[in-house]
């Protein structure tokens, strides 16, 4: 973990100047927020993706200058670190890339586009053929936005290439997650969504060292843990965007360990794999679409792909609870509790749901409830 350590440490240093020396060598840097943004075809015209700042309690009151204070935090805190300039990874952007996956965002990148060039990219809200084919037609204007940015063509080539780096990048923090499947998990869930968070930024092919390094380490902690007889705990819901660790801190200072996150800086990021399969573009373009429509988020209307997953790493995690965190005025994601709540009543899956924000001031009271949680359990 001490790679992943120093990145935190030098959050606002060390691959800051990374980002800058290829901005010198006439590279591009683009920032992004979603898993739905694909990293493919950035690291096919030569730039390179950084996952924004959006985690804080230290942007919000900066974002509320501009918005309305009754909407989430996370698009609260990365509107206010752009409009008050003290992120750096915003500072080193030439272009952000948005999405439509819920009305706030939606809103807020009106504001952003009035600070650095935004392009937005529109996410059907259904399933159905015809919006794979509409997500298609996104990535095409995507390829095209890319390619006006950069100079570079996307072709075959780099495109398989990019797939095949981000396939591997995704199997490693699969790897890593599939290692929290032992009793006990031999790394704390802190720990691991440190990983998971640091994924979002850093150089792919060093992640991918890194992350390996670490789960080999893993693999031979397993060999000598015992059990700990903590609670195996997942967590689902809404994405906990770096600096969020506000509830693993709290969950894992108890008798328990979170051993899986259904989230977009958990499983979502990196389940499913791009087939290279195909000697064309368009054949590639395909292949994305049908990747990342598969990605279960809570704008998605029906989202029943979400509820079996739930259910699925329940039994792969050997979960004893579920833990729904949401953060606060996040609709989609609170609506969706009902259901997940009595699928998981059905199978005697204990729940309980935290709704939140970044401050500190219910920190105490979230603790109180998880250790009643804990004890019903």
């Amino acid at each position: 973990m001490n790679y992943f350590n120093f990145v935190v440490a030098e959050i606002h240093g060390a691959r800051i100047l990374e980002l800058e020396n290829h901005k010198k060598n006439g590279g591009k840097v683009v920032g992004t927020f979603c898993v739905f943004v694909p990293d493919e075809i950035i690291l096919a015209t030569n730039a390179i993706s950084v996952g924004l700042c959006s985690g804080s309690q230290f942007w919000i009151e900066d974002g509320e200058k501009v918005l309305p204070r009754n909407i989430c935090p996370l698009v609260k805190a990365f509107t206010g670190a752009k409009v008050s300039q003290t992120c750096p990874y915003f500072q080193s952007c030439d272009m952000i890339v948005g999405e439509t996956t819920c009305d706030a965002k939606k809103k807020a990148w009106e504001i952003m586009n009035d600070y650095m060039p935004v392009h937005v990219m529109e996410l059907p809200q259904m399933k159905r053929d015809k919006n794979i084919e509409q997500w298609k037609d996104e990535i095409k204007l995507f390829i095209d936005k890319m390619e006006e940015l950069t100079g570079n063509k996307v072709t075959v080539e780099n495109l398989k290439k990019s797939i095949d780096l981000m396939k591997r990048k995704r199997r490693a923090l699969k790897h890593l997650y599939d290692l929290r499947k032992n009793t006990p998990s031999p790394i704390s869930g802190l720990d691991a969504l440190l990983v998971s968070q640091v994924a979002f930024s850093d150089d792919p092919e060093r992640f991918i060292e890194k992350t390996e390094e670490l789960c080999a380490e893993l693999e031979k902690r397993v060999e000598s843990l015992k059990p700990s007889g903590k609670k195996r705990i997942m967590v689902t819901g809404t994405p906990m965007a770096l600096p969020n660790w506000k509830l693993h801190k709290i969950v894992e200072s108890l008798d328990a360990e979170i051993v899986v996150e259904e989230t977009c800086t958990g499983t979502r990021y990196f389940e499913n794999e791009v087939s290279t399969d195909g000697n064309t573009v368009d054949d590639l373009i395909d292949n994305l679409a049908i990747r990342y429509m598969d990605i279960n988020c809570a704008c998605f209307t029906p989202n029943e792909g979400r509820v079996e997953d739930i259910l699925k790493y329940a039994d792969e995690y050997n979960v004893d609870g579920v833990i729904y965190y949401n953060l606060s005025f996040c609709h989609t994601y609170s609506i969706e509790h009902e259901r997940v709540s009595k699928v998981l009543k059905e199978k005697n899956i204990p729940l309980l749901k935290i709704e939140t924000d970044y401050s500190e001031e219910d920190e105490g009271q979230i603790k109180t409830r998880v250790e009643a949680f804990l004890e019903m359990i």
